[in-house]
């Protein structure tokens, strides 16, 4: 399925774009949370240690994410203005550029495990589940890149149908090996990051083949193998930025993680089942935010201003509806939802992870138009206005966390009420910074 923005309804073809991606990650989500709900089986320690690591896994992840969605636009664009030979030249620089990028990261990430758990305060009791976790998800970090950097060449032409079911396919495998590994075969938490590379090499592989077989109008061909100094220029502006904006998100969530850890093991827990509730929540206006993304880059490649006003129009409504319903559904079953991963017994940990929902789901609204705000500036070229919006949303939560979490009348509630205030004074500025650009869309 091939959807060509530049035509037809506006909200149809967001819509029809963007439920494939959030059904994938929907999937996804399902099993992160098989993998939590297994691993709390194991006890509060495992859960912990499999809550931060999940963390550290996804700031690593959102960087080569970021790479693959910054060629992606440019992807988009190029195929929006119809310029098929500069899309496969585009291909084979970014391939290149990335590739040798995840390499990097990959042998770092493995060199600095010890360092990166002795700077996020993990304690001593878990530290070597903690370890032994992330050793193995560092391992797949070259799958995260191939199966991200096809799927985004994928859906840059409208198609988001394939990307769905390869990682269907890879998230019904992570939750069979998820019990096999941990079970029958009692490998503790390395058995579930070992369930978790096995099937992302799976999708991978499959994302791989499919794309040289069944799309090679996209693949470049010889002649196309070649540097062109004034697209690679563009790639490193793309993924390089997009690629900075994912990746402070996710470090300042990292840095957050930090200040949790400081609280013990309990709270630790309560956060990691929160976050992944939270995740699962505003999880679908992110992935919309991400179509919202492909559709105004196709529209700016074709110099269609008047679709991209009526599309920040449409998107924006659609977002805040949905967050509406999602925020009203987390609020109310905020403790049916936290005994999912906790046992009821633990009534602590259950109260602290309601009290976060109860904050965070009061805001989802913010984060939705967030998302949507990243996408838009990543659309219209101008990804460093993402950036900006990232370091204002994340400095915000960090710098509050840091220094509400310490006075003792407050303590761990700072750190739940730093991440909305955060998401809204970057909705603010994102609002003046789209008034200064609103004339220059229909250009």
């Amino acid at each position: 399925m091939q959807i060509d923005f530049t035509k037809g309804s506006v909200a149809g073809a967001m819509l029809r774009f963007s439920l494939p991606l959030i059904a994938g990650n929907l999937l996804q989500q399902c099993y992160n949370i098989t993998d939590t709900l297994i691993v709390s089986k194991l006890g509060a320690d495992a859960l912990a240690a499999v809550g931060t690591s999940y963390a550290v896994m996804v700031f690593l992840t959102s960087v080569i994410l970021g790479l693959c969605m910054g060629s992606g636009i440019l992807f988009s664009m190029l195929f929006g203005a119809k310029k098929l030979d500069e899309l496969k030249t585009s291909v084979f620089l970014s391939f290149v550029l990335i590739s040798i990028l995840t390499a990097f990261i990959t042998l770092l990430s493995i060199l600095c495990l010890p360092q990166m758990l002795s700077f996020l305060d993990i304690p001593q009791k878990i530290r070597p589940m903690t370890q032994a976790y992330l050793f193995f998800i560092f391992l797949g970090l070259p799958a995260t890149f191939f199966y991200n950097f096809f799927a985004s060449l994928l859906r840059a032409i409208g198609n988001s149908l394939m990307p769905l079911i390869f990682l269907g396919v890879c998230a019904v495998l992570n939750i069979f090996l998820d019990w096999l590994f941990v079970f029958p075969m009692q490998m503790g938490v390395s058995g579930a990051a070992i369930a978790t590379i096995i099937a992302q090499f799976v999708s991978a592989i499959g994302m791989t083949v499919y794309c040289i077989k069944k799309a090679p109008h996209l693949i470049p061909h010889r002649r196309h193998c070649r540097f062109d100094r004034a697209l690679f220029a563009r790639i490193i502006n793309f993924s390089l930025l997009t690629c900075v904006q994912q990746s402070v998100m996710n470090f300042g969530i990292l840095l957050v993680q930090g200040v949790v850890n400081r609280f013990g093991v309990s709270v630790m827990a309560a956060f990691a089942a929160a976050v992944k509730i939270d995740s699962f929540a505003y999880m679908p206006v992110q992935d919309f935010g991400n179509a919202f993304s492909t559709f105004i880059a196709q529209n700016k490649g074709a110099g269609e201003g008047s679709r991209i006003k009526q599309g920040i129009r449409t998107g924006f409504l659609i977002s805040f509806l949905f967050c509406i319903v999602i925020s009203t559904a987390v609020i109310l079953f905020a403790a049916p939802l936290m005994t999912i991963f906790i046992d009821p017994s633990e009534t602590q940990i259950i109260q602290t992870g309601i009290t976060y929902l109860y904050v965070e789901g009061s805001f989802y609204f913010a984060i939705g138009f967030l998302f949507l705000f990243y996408g838009l500036y990543r659309g219209l070229g101008k990804p460093g206005i993402s950036v900006v919006l990232t370091v204002v949303s994340l400095g915000l939560r960090v710098l509050l966390a840091y220094v509400l979490s310490p006075i003792p009348q407050i303590g761990v509630l700072g750190i739940w009420w730093a991440i909305p205030i955060g998401w809204v004074i970057a909705d603010l500025i994102g609002v003046l910074f789209l008034k200064r650009y609103l004339k220059s869309f229909s250009q």
